[in-house]
């Protein structure tokens, strides 16, 4: 697959994508970007070699300002329909890769931008980030998933402040509330996140698979069918040749030669 390069640029290091969002001045998420960016998560998706994807901003401000207000301005209702189908579409790929995705929120995180972040697994800020959904403020609502991860990742109460007041939150409030899981200076920002992704990568890949599927899948289920899941994947990780060469390297205190099967 040719990629077009325009909006979202791509970077592989190692077993780990660096995907970075340059739509000047504030990367905000027009069609074009959305589009550009579900191209690059499907490419992604069918590389088995990679193993982490880290999404960030261009630029030391802002990570993703929002939508493109502008662009809303005409919108009929069913354009507007199209347009939150096309970027939850782009976000659920992101949400539903089968590798780990790591979020370095580089500066300003608002609407369809912290959207974004929620739809990664792990996310981290610079100390001078703000994170908030202020759709509100434009007579409208999040269309990007927002109603819906940020209640299921800071809990409903603190959710609703946000989002009924389209208040903005600092980093320190982002990382009390369970919003983001570090918080570093902004020249540290992206390399403890490739670092986290690195670690991971080198990581059993069927076990780091069957983990993240147990947490994502378990979440849609009650306890007791989660448990079972968990049980079911137990069996499986016990039939693949990392496990044996897993306690075989334990127990010969060596480092382990993952086959990835």
């Amino acid at each position: 697959m040719e990629l077009k390069n325009h909006f979202v640029k791509l970077e592989i290091q190692e077993k780990v994508a660096v995907v970075t969002l340059d739509h000047p001045p504030v990367n905000s998420l027009s069609p074009a970007v959305v589009d550009e960016l579900d191209e690059v998560l499907r490419h992604l998706e069918a590389k088995d070699e990679i193993l982490a994807v880290v999404v960030t901003g261009a630029g030391p401000k802002i990570f993703v300002a929002g939508a493109d207000i502008k662009a809303m301005a005409g919108m009929t209702p069913a354009e507007a329909e199209k347009l939150a189908e096309t970027g939850q579409r782009a976000l659920n790929r992101l949400a539903d890769m089968k590798k780990l995705t790591i979020c370095a929120i580089n500066g300003l995180a608002l609407g369809g931008g912290l959207e974004l972040a929620m739809a990664c697994d792990l996310r981290l800020c610079a100390e001078h980030a703000k994170m908030g959904q202020p759709e509100i403020n434009l007579g409208i609502i999040p269309g990007f998933g927002g109603t819906q991860r940020l209640p299921r990742i800071i809990g409903s109460a603190r959710a609703l402040e946000m989002l009924l007041s389209g208040d903005p939150i600092d980093a320190a409030t982002a990382f009390a509330w369970g919003l983001v899981n570090h918080v570093t200076p902004a020249e540290e920002l992206l390399p403890k996140a490739l670092g986290l992704a690195k670690n991971v990568a080198t990581k059993a890949p069927v076990a780091s698979r069957l983990i993240h599927d147990s947490v994502a899948e378990g979440l849609t289920k009650t306890i007791n069918q989660g448990l079972r899941l968990e049980i079911q994947n137990f069996h499986k990780v016990f039939a693949t040749e990392d496990k044996s060469e897993g306690i075989s390297a334990f127990i010969e205190k060596r480092a382990a030669n993952w086959k990835g099967c």
